[in-house]
């Protein structure tokens, strides 16, 4: 089944001819039909397949109807709302891909960049808009953006929208764009969550559901190797070295530790550069562009700033830190393995993952194998604590909106405790010693989710 047995407009069908598509994806087989006829969509698909071109065709097909009206470009008609500026770039590219033979203007606003340039663009006209909800809102309060024209309003990946703490911004926007609208609503997951905004925004839906959520897709091999917290930074040198890894996208729970991976890889003579939300807009899509031309062997990134990288060709997703939720999991093992191709994810398990891993096994409905990596033996440590590249307990894990807090010292109400010599404070018996006897190294040999700690064999 091709794509011209959807209804499509001809200008939208050349530019998914020239794009190269010729099969629609599940999903997009399933919600093409019903959106193009103007039905609200709630659609809910994996990563990596197809979820975007789902509702981009149908809403550039509306939109072709007036292709040629002389009111075109004065107000935006389209909205679509994604929760990360990563995305927004996305879904702009597949509008200009599949839409290049249709005279209609796009255009992104998101944090990160200065407002003018984006009120300028608003000014010259655009027919649709990708937002993120943050900045959206500054535009709406600011009056540099109306919303009354809209005729199709999209929400993206809805699950992490919701996760990051959008609702009330969703809420606010919903509020703004016109009620007799065509709504779609795309996520990776149909959580309760997910399920209540949709009844609360959409009439009368059609659903479509493609596959299983819960399960990785079937050509991405998954793989788990065990290796102490102290290890994992050798552990990465030697499976970057030992085997050939083109593109490699590696997950770090927090902004810190994807710095110092990539600076640690750096210094080795890997080229590699990290992605997060505390980078600018220019330094993400620098360090995007460049992994995506092959310019860095190696990007690093944090979840949130995760969401929205679609690159061809990411032949490993390497999980330094294991996810604490479960779907993180799939949403990461997702960026490989996309439209039918074939990919490897790597995730490496120290003795205090033990919880997160029975997460992902009960959450997918199938055993993680965890297994010594072939060649590679844990170097031996001094008792002294070493610092880890990615050190979990002292950096916080990157949040949508990051408040600034300040924290004050407080004197101790105690003195100098413990400090003198001749003890008659404390009734002739030494002051109390703070502290724990340090234990020596145990390498660690072997693990198993059902185990209660690793066993030396």
């Amino acid at each position: 089944m091709g794509f011209t047995t959807f209804g499509l407009s001809d200008q939208v069908l050349q530019g998914v001819h020239a794009s190269g598509y010729t099969v629609p994806t599940p999903i997009q087989a399933l919600a093409l039909r019903p959106a193009t006829e103007g039905r609200d969509i709630v659609g809910s698909a994996q990563t990596g397949t197809g979820k975007t071109a789902a509702f981009v065709l149908p809403m550039l097909h509306r939109l072709s109807a007036n292709n040629g009206s002389p009111e075109r470009h004065m107000h935006p008609r389209a909205l679509v709302l994604t929760p990360t500026r990563e995305l927004a770039q996305q879904v702009q590219d597949a509008v200009t891909t599949y839409g290049k033979f249709l005279d209609l203007r796009t255009g992104s606003i998101y944090g990160g960049v200065g407002m003018q340039g984006q009120i300028k663009m608003l000014r010259r006209g655009v027919d649709i808009i990708i937002a993120t909800p943050g900045r959206l809102l500054d535009h709406m309060q600011h009056k540099t953006i109306d919303l009354k024209h809209i005729q199709v309003f999209v929400l993206d990946e809805a699950d992490r929208m919701l996760g990051m703490g959008f609702i009330d911004d969703v809420r606010k926007i919903v509020a703004r764009v016109p009620k007799e609208r065509q709504t779609m609503l795309f996520s990776a997951t149909t959580s309760p969550d997910v399920t209540s905004l949709a009844s609360q925004i959409l009439r009368n839906p059609h659903s479509v559901d493609a596959g299983h959520h819960h399960k990785p897709v079937a050509t991405i091999t998954q793989s788990f190797y065990m290796t102490p917290t102290s290890s994992k930074m050798d552990l990465l040198h030697h499976v970057l070295k030992s085997e050939k890894l083109e593109s490699v996208l590696i997950f770090s729970r927090t902004k810190r530790g994807a710095d110092k991976i990539s600076q640690r890889l750096e210094r080795s003579g890997i080229n590699s550069t990290a992605i997060h939300s505390n980078r600018t807009q220019p330094q993400r899509m620098k360090a995007l562009e460049g992994f995506r031309q092959g310019k860095y062997r190696v990007l690093v990134a944090t979840d949130i700033a995760a969401r929205g990288i679609d690159v061809d060709g990411i032949s490993h997703v390497i999980n330094y830190d294991i996810p604490r939720d479960a779907e993180d999991y799939l949403h990461r093992i997702g960026r490989t393995g996309r439209a039918g191709a074939s990919g490897d994810a790597i995730t490496f398990v120290s003795g205090e993952d033990r919880d997160a891993l029975r997460r992902i096994e009960k959450f997918t409905g199938k055993r993680c194998n965890v297994e010594a990596y072939p060649g590679f033996k844990p170097p031996e440590r001094s008792t002294a604590p070493e610092r880890s590249a990615a050190p979990e307990r002292r950096a916080a894990p990157e949040r949508a909106h990051t408040p600034s807090v300040h924290k004050h010292k407080k004197k101790s109400g105690y003195g100098n405790f413990g400090s003198h010599s001749s003890g008659k404070r404390h009734g002739g018996k030494k002051p109390f010693a703070f502290g724990k006897k340090k234990k020596p190294f145990k390498r660690m040999e072997s693990f198993s989710s059902d185990a209660k700690s690793w066993s030396n064999n």
